[in-house]
């Protein structure tokens, strides 16, 4: 079998790369690049080509579609979080946190409580 021939591959991983390769294509790189990248992809995953026979199959690793899919939706969270208003804060909420410390140092306040704990 020449080096780079498909025909171990299942149809399944051969579509699975067909996807990831358009995806590729779709951001701009390559054809031949996408496809170098498609099938590095799929062999990760998979272990390679899939040959027939008993027990010989293996878990396939979805790391790199987890990982994949955990950059685009950090980017999505940083492009929501870059359109979110700012929040305006006035005099009183600035100066609430200075309040809150200096009524938080009572002494008395179990003692003051109304429940009596």
């Amino acid at each position: 079998m020449p080096r780079g021939d498909k025909s171990s591959y299942t149809g399944k991983q051969k579509r699975k790369a067909e996807h990831i390769e358009e995806g590729y294509e779709k951001r701009g790189v390559g054809h031949a690049e996408a496809e170098r990248r498609a099938w590095a992809t799929v062999n990760k995953e998979s272990g390679g080509g899939k040959k027939s026979g008993s027990g010989r199959g293996k878990k396939e690793s979805h790391a790199s579609s987890r990982k994949g899919a955990a950059t685009r939706a950090g980017r999505a969270r940083a492009r929501r979080s870059d359109r979110r208003p700012r929040k305006r804060v006035g005099k009183r909420a600035a100066a609430a946190p200075a309040a809150r410390l200096r009524d938080g140092d009572r002494k008395d306040w179990p003692d003051t409580y109304p429940f009596g704990l």
